[in-house]
């Protein structure tokens, strides 16, 4: 018997205790590299890094998040199946911390996203590489929701509710000309569950862009214009050329 308190003493410690490097390692191999906790201090449960965004391995654009982040994590079992809370905090772009469950099903799992509003450095995008790292955009991107819960089952993906993700006066290295504009992305998902509308706008700006799609079963498919303000043709005719399509004073962007 006190062998067997032992082990399972030592067991709920290693549980309890997990370095947040443990984190650290799940994280990056889950995205592939592109996204890593540097600088680890604390336990799974809770703690402090810095977050780097980066190209992948073998990749040399790498970002940083400015002053780092925290989390703290807890079982929760109010529902049928046991979920884990995340209460996720940037000093720099969360005025008030972001919570997320994250729920196992039946053949897939649950994330849902807490109402919420934030504000990041759109340079941060250069570090995940191409084609963020030619574009080396600047500015503000804002994301406020209501509430979004997106689910996977059976390879499937479907979501429920909306976010609105705001580009704040966006600067490119391609262009001269700052900012060029500010824009406004909406994803909202559609009563059937299994798909969602996507409509871009711009709110002010000499380069104006214009767009609407659809993502379906995980799959995007989108068709929009840019083009220039009247007297910013010259301007602006590199980056409409590099941006898509053109056609005319338009630059035609389609996907999927």
């Amino acid at each position: 018997m006190a062998w067997v308190g032992l082990v399972f003493g030592l067991a709920l410690a290693l549980v309890l205790f997990a370095p947040a490097r443990w984190l650290a390692q799940v994280i990056e191999k889950a995205s592939n590299g592109q996204l890593r906790l540097i600088n680890t201090s604390g336990t799974v449960w809770q703690g402090q890094a810095d977050l780097m965004f980066s190209g992948g391995a073998g990749s040399r654009t790498q970002t940083v998040l400015p002053r780092g982040l925290s989390w703290q994590l807890a079982p929760r079992l109010d529902g049928p199946m046991p979920a884990l809370g995340i209460r996720l905090n940037a000093p720099c772009c969360t005025p008030e911390p972001i919570h997320f469950q994250v729920r196992p099903r039946w053949g897939g799992a649950e994330l849902q996203i807490a109402a919420s509003s934030s504000q990041w450095p759109a340079d941060l995008l250069s570090g995940l590489g191409t084609p963020w790292n030619t574009l080396r955009m600047e500015g503000q991107l804002s994301l406020q929701t209501a509430g979004l819960t997106l689910r996977w089952a059976q390879g499937r993906a479907n979501m429920a509710g909306a976010v609105a993700i705001d580009a704040l006066d966006i600067a490119s290295r391609l262009s001269t000309l700052r900012p060029l504009g500010s824009y406004r992305l909406e994803l909202q998902a559609l009563e059937d569950g299994h798909s969602a509308s996507l409509d871009l706008q711009t709110l002010r700006g000499d380069l104006q862009l214009q767009g609407s799609g659809q993502w379906v079963g995980g799959r995007l498919r989108f068709n929009g214009e840019a083009r220039a303000a009247p007297g910013r043709e010259v301007t602006l005719t590199n980056l409409l050329n590099i941006i898509g399509r053109r056609d005319g004073p338009r630059s035609l962007v389609n996907i999927g």
